[in-house]
Parts: C-alpha cells; sequence; structure tokens
C-alpha cells in the first residue's frame, strides 16, 4: 500500500476518500483551490497545497499544478475521485510521466472509452445491445444522421460524461439549436465539441453495473443500480438493487459489463450503464450507454449493499494488489437508495442556490458530505452538498426509513432540494419502481405542489407564532404592520399568512374554512416549527419579509435592466446594442455549478447596452444587458 496519496479532488468525495486514507494509515493530502481552503476535506486532510485560484479550469483542471503538488508532497499516487480530471488520459498518462500512480484504469482504457462512439463499436463486438445510433462530424452530416436514426433522438457527446451535452430532440425543427447548445456545452466542458445521434428509448429505466477490475485481469461485479429519477440528465436518486431488474435481466446486465470491461483491458473501479427499456414479449430489452471509468457518486448504495470499501480496493488495485474475493464471495445485503442533496432551487428551474449552510443533519443516515454547519457553499463548483443514503432489509422498508430520515432532516441556510425528495420518496409510481428516466420532469409540476405543505399547515403555525398558542410571540418585529401576517420559509422559499379571527390567506389566497384545525403545530427546540397535517409533516422557520436587507435577492434592479441571478460564466451573448428583442426571449446563458441557465428578458424591448462579453466571469447581480 501506498504511503502518502494525494486527492485531486474537492467536496465530499474528497471528505469520503481522506477517511479511507486515514482508516488505512495512509498520509492523506489534499490540493485545493483559494475557495476550499478551509473546507471540511482541508480540515480533515493530513497536509494541503493551494492551488491559487477559484474555478475549476484554474486549480483543479490545471494537470501541471496537480502533478507538481503530488511531487512536492512526497506522495506516491494521486486519487482523481470523480470528475474533474478523473477521466482525462493526459492526466492519466502525466502522472505515470511523473512516476505516480494514478488510482484509476491506464491512459489507453480511458481514451478508448472516453470516446462513446469507440466504446459503442466495442460493445457491438463483444455482443452488448446498442440503440440504433450514427454519427457526424458537421452540423449537416449530424442532421444526416439524425433522418437515418429518426425521432424522437438523443444528441450525446463523443467525449465527456456526467449527462452534460445530452439533449432529447423530439423533431427536426428542434435539431439545429439542441446541436449548438450541445457544442458550446461540451466544449467548455471537455474541449471536444463531437457529436453523435442515437435512437431515443421511451420510458427508459437507466441501470448500471459497479464493475471491479484488477491488473492482473480477474473482475467482478457488484450488482447493478437504477438511477433513473433525474432532471437535466443529472442523477438525483439511485437505488440498489433496480426494482425493474429481475434475476435473468441481472444476469444479462452483469454478464455484458463484465464481457466489456474485459475488452477494454480495464482495471480498477468502474461502471457500464445501460438504458433498460419497457417489457416485450415477457422480457425487458436493455442497451449500451456508456462506460464511467471511475468512482461513481452513487458508489455508497453499493457500499451498503456489500459491506465493501470501494475507495480501499481501488488504492489496492492501484498498488498492484490483486482483488483479496472471487465473484462467489461477494454477497448483497437488503436495499439502499442515495439521495442528492444540492443546493438548488427546484420552484426556480433548479437555479443553483450557493450561500452559507447554518445546519446540516440527517439523523438515522449515512451522510457523505463535503461541509459541515457553518461553512460556506461556493458558487464556483457544482451544487452537490451531500448524499444521504438509507437501508433497509427489502425496499418496501428501505422506502418507509427514508421517508422518516427525510422528514427529521435539517438542511438550512441555503434553498436545496430536500422537500422534493420528500414528495419523490412519498409519490406512488416511485415506490411502485415505475419512475423512469422521463418521470421526475413529467412529473415536477405535482411533485413541487406535493412538496409545500397544505395552506392549513401554514396557518396553524402563524397562528402558534402569532400569540393564539403561544402569547409569548404576539410582539414578533415581523408582523405586518396593521395585520397579523407572517412570513414562513418551507424550505421552498418564503410564504405570506395572515390570520384574523377565524379566517386566513396563504400568499394573498383564503384558505378553506373547512380546512382550517385539520393541523397542528408545535415549536421544536432549534426555533422550527414542526406542523402536521393530513397531506404530510413539514418544518417551517420564520424569516424576515421579502426585501428586507436580509433577504433581497441578487439580481433584482430597476426595469430595463437585466442582471445575473448567480455567479457564474457568460456561455452565450444572444443580443447586440439596438437588437428588438421580445418577452422571454433568451438573451444570454450563465453556466454556473456545472449547468446552464437562460437568462431571459422580462419584457419586449430593444437592447440599450451590452455590459459583458462572451466567456466573461460575473458575480451575482452584475448588470448583463440594458432595455428600454
Amino acid at each position: 500500500m501506498f504511503e502518502a496519496v494525494l486527492v485531486a479532488n474537492r467536496g465530499e468525495i474528497a471528505v469520503r476518500i481522506i477517511r479511507t486514507l486515514r482508516t488505512l494509515g495512509v498520509r492523506a493530502v489534499l490540493a485545493a483551490s483559494v475557495p476550499d481552503r478551509r473546507s471540511l476535506a482541508a480540515r480533515l486532510a493530513d497536509e494541503v497545497v493551494l492551488l491559487e485560484g477559484h474555478t475549476a479550469a484554474d486549480t483543479y483542471l490545471d494537470v501541471d499544478a496537480v502533478i507538481a503538488a503530488a511531487k512536492a508532497t512526497g506522495c506516491e499516487a494521486v486519487h482523481p475521485g470523480y470528475g474533474l480530471l478523473s477521466e482525462r488520459p493526459d492526466f492519466a498518462r502525466a502522472c505515470a510521466d511523473a512516476g505516480l500512480v494514478f488510482v484509476g484504469p491506464s491512459p489507453e482504457t480511458l481514451t478508448l472509452l472516453g470516446d462513446k462512439v469507440a466504446a459503442r463499436d466495442l460493445a457491438v463486438a463483444n455482443d452488448v445491445p446498442v440503440a440504433p445510433g450514427a454519427e457526424g462530424a458537421t452540423d449537416t452530416e449530424l442532421a444526416e444522421a439524425a433522418r437515418q436514426v429518426g425521432f424522437p433522438l438523443m444528441l450525446k457527446a463523443r467525449g465527456g460524461g456526467g449527462g452534460l451535452g445530452m439533449r432529447v430532440v423530439a423533431e427536426p425543427d428542434d435539431l439545429a439549436p439542441a446541436i449548438e447548445a450541445a457544442r458550446r456545452q461540451t466544449s467548455a466542458a471537455f474541449g471536444d465539441d463531437r457529436l453523435f445521434v442515437e435512437r431515443y428509448v421511451e420510458n427508459a429505466h437507466h441501470v448500471e453495473v459497479q464493475v471491479l477490475a484488477d491488473a492482473q485481469g480477474y473482475a467482478v461485479h457488484l450488482g447493478e443500480r437504477d438511477c433513473s429519477v433525474q432532471r437535466r440528465h443529472q442523477k438525483l436518486v439511485e437505488e440498489t438493487p433496480s426494482p425493474v431488474v429481475d434475476d435473468t435481466l441481472r444476469a444479462e446486465l452483469t454478464g455484458a459489463a463484465l464481457r466489456l470491461m474485459r475488452a477494454a483491458g480495464y482495471a480498477n473501479a468502474g461502471t457500464v450503464e445501460f438504458l433498460v427499456g419497457e417489457p416485450e414479449e415477457g422480457r425487458r430489452p436493455f442497451y449500451f450507454l456508456e462506460v464511467n471509468p471511475r468512482l461513481q457518486v452513487e458508489h455508497p448504495v453499493t457500499e451498503a449493499v456489500t459491506g465493501l470499501d470501494l475507495v480501499a480496493l481501488q488504492l489496492a488495485v492501484a498498488a498492484g494488489e490483486p482483488l483479496p474475493f472471487v465473484q462467489d464471495d461477494v454477497r448483497f445485503d437488503g436495499h439502499a437508495i442515495e439521495f442528492r442533496l444540492n443546493a438548488e432551487d427546484p420552484w426556480e428551474g433548479f437555479l443553483p442556490a450557493a450561500g452559507r449552510l447554518t445546519t446540516l443533519s440527517a439523523p438515522g443516515a449515512r451522510l457523505d458530505t463535503g461541509y459541515e454547519s457553518g461553512d460556506a457553499v461556493p458558487s464556483e463548483y457544482d451544487s452537490l452538498v451531500a448524499k444521504l443514503v438509507v437501508q433497509g432489509p427489502r425496499r418496501r422498508e428501505t422506502l418507509r426509513l427514508a421517508s422518516g430520515v427525510l422528514e427529521s432532516a435539517t438542511l438550512e441556510g441555503l434553498r436545496t432540494n430536500l422537500p422534493l425528495h420528500r414528495a419523490v420518496v412519498a409519490d406512488p409510481a416511485f415506490a411502485a419502481g415505475e419512475a423512469s428516466v422521463q418521470w421526475l420532469e413529467r412529473e415536477l409540476p405535482a411533485l413541487l405542489t406535493a412538496a409545500r405543505p397544505h395552506p392549513a399547515a401554514l396557518v396553524a403555525a402563524a397562528r402558534l407564532l402569532a400569540g393564539d398558542e403561544e402569547p409569548g410571540f404576539a410582539g414578533s418585529s415581523w408582523l405586518a404592520p396593521g395585520a397579523r401576517t407572517l412570513w414562513l420559509d418551507d424550505g421552498a422559499g418564503p410564504r405570506a399568512v395572515s390570520v384574523s379571527g377565524d379566517g386566513a390567506t396563504v400568499d394573498g389566497e383564503p384558505v378553506d374554512a373547512a380546512d382550517l384545525g385539520t393541523a397542528t403545530a408545535t415549536l421544536d427546540h432549534d426555533g422550527a416549527i414542526a406542523v402536521e397535517a393530513p397531506t404530510g409533516a413539514f418544518r417551517l422557520r420564520l424569516v424576515a419579509p421579502p426585501g428586507s436587507a436580509a433577504t433581497a435577492r441578487a439580481g433584482e434592479g430597476p426595469a430595463g435592466e437585466i442582471r445575473a441571478p448567480l455567479a457564474g460564466r457568460v456561455a452565450a451573448l444572444n443580443v447586440r446594442e439596438g437588437d428588438a428583442v421580445g418577452d422571454g426571449d433568451v438573451v444570454a446563458v450563465l453556466d454556473a455549478m456545472k449547468m446552464e441557465h437562460a437568462i431571459t428578458a422580462p419584457g419586449a424591448g430593444t437592447v440599450r447596452a451590452v455590459h459583458v462579453t462572451p466567456d466573461e466571469v460575473v458575480e451575482a447581480g452584475a448588470l448583463l444587458v440594458e432595455l428600454e
């Protein structure tokens, strides 16, 4: 085993790797950017090397800087985690050239599998099913390829991964703008704008097989994971085993995954991803999607049911050790589900929500996180705050446990998707295992409605705080002048609750008198209000009215000003001075926290001035465009 390893990543995965290194007695060295210099990972590491810079491009993606950090601290190996440099063949090669061990597959394997078309060809050569597809170098060739494949289709990046560049194209007229957006995103993320097309599989489940292989050529699978609950092709909920995979299909999936990885000469941990279709003549067809040649974000659910430490096994394989077990030794115990807790606002199109995390806890669950209460979540990187993992003997019991854990979990100080997860786990379709990759976006309006408390619950909380049941709150300075109105935050934003006599309104809408009294509210020890209603249990907090100094949003400005709602890079600028724009027209696109965000005109007008340029990095609230 190694004496010292450099962790070339950040956030929860850096913490995860450091904890295993410390368990193994290996010195953990962290390469950290300026925003991460006081992070939880930095506090846990034995040594920290500062990478001068704030953005990923200037720090974690700087191959020379990361190699220099490893050499300067006497490290023998580099663990890249996931994302960032983990799939870059040039980085793996640079490690080898510097005499460092790259904890992952060889540069040659990364090159082969990183090219999605080459990986697809390898799958075909090894009898792994693929969806009909074609490629094209130019936009014209892609259009012809699309005509051959047929609509609807999936536009995909030839290089990179993580769902970036992926677009569903339903009609021929939608193809050109989809190609433009996909090329822009993949070029910025991977420096490679090559694309190809595949037939879109309707109502598919995203199922992946975890593979572990040693340098001696022996490989095992560690079961499958279902990652179908996604938004914008980014996974939100993962579980193992998959609710749609029976023993026969499992044997087919794992067999295909092992054939492919052996053919690629794979060594270390990796995942083969598939789309599993709806049943046809008694069986579900499946199609190869891609290989993720690294540790996956969702690896904890596999660890939960197998009892294995995948990071420790990665390190052992990288050190040249053979796998310490054979396939028949692998045991699967129970069911596990992971919920990704992201700093984002589902009610605002999943807009990233950087800020300070005031409270973070999840009793009864494994919580993998890069933050502690009081830490700041920076805007420069992705929005993942934590991964909440729940395990039970069977799926039904695990869902019940997950419901209780999500209900009691506290993640405060910034907007998160925690309320959405509570609605997902309570949804009958998810409980029945019927959630396909299209399910979340199709059902999102209903889920967002279910994620917010019933108005009667808000009224019960307001009456408690206003003094109907707790006189000590009657003098609250946050009551609106001349009225009994409070602002309560349910995790999705502040709600105006007014109470008078036996009547009440929420956000100006009267609450049905028949509903009043159906909910109860109590004050928790931490100052939150716990409410119980027929639609579920929620936690609320009293907040300052919107527009006060405490809650004013960056991005709001005088009429005619279009400001950045968050910090990010100007990925596209669609207007020039003098252009006419209509209400809702996209004037710019910001790239922030690994996602693109369209900035639209608030009304019709003419562009008076443009204050930014493409690729410029702007702060939240920065003036982008002026209209007249």
